[in-house]
């Protein structure tokens, strides 16, 4: 899977989940790097929007600012992700295709378990008309 990346702050934590991405074997696109998060959830959410990515992952210190930044980009559906059961609901019931993390409270190990749980899940089929109304509004 090829995966648009991008944090405001380069950490311990970003860099070691961009490390077990690339030993996934997921293609990383390194879109945003130190930035402001404006320009960070824009970045990322125009590469998955555009095709050139399949999903996107993006940190601030909340997680709260990129996701906004990355909403504002129309095809980008940004979900701010604490845990891994919010990032498959996120997948699973509203197609998010771009997971955004917050650096304040997050270690590598839930950071991981969030990710991974975010690429491994499946939209459900039944909430395919839900999502396209929620986009044309």
């Amino acid at each position: 899977m090829r995966i648009a990346f991008g944090t405001d702050e380069e950490t311990d934590v970003t860099r070691a989940v961009r490390a077990a991405l690339v030993a996934d074997g997921h293609a990383v696109l390194d879109e945003a790097a130190g930035e402001a998060w404006p320009e960070v959830g824009q970045s990322v959410a125009r590469a998955v929007a555009g095709g050139r990515a399949d999903r996107g992952v993006v940190w601030c210190w909340t997680g709260t600012g990129v996701a906004l930044a990355a909403n504002k980009v129309a095809g980008a559906r940004a979900a701010v992700c604490t845990d891994a059961e919010t990032a498959r609901g996120a997948r699973r019931w509203n197609d998010a295709n771009v997971c955004a993390l917050g650096l304040r409270l997050t270690t590598a190990a839930v950071a991981r378990e969030i990710v991974d749980a975010f690429l491994a899940t499946a939209t459900d089929p039944s909430e395919a008309e839900t999502v396209a109304r929620a986009e044309s509004r």
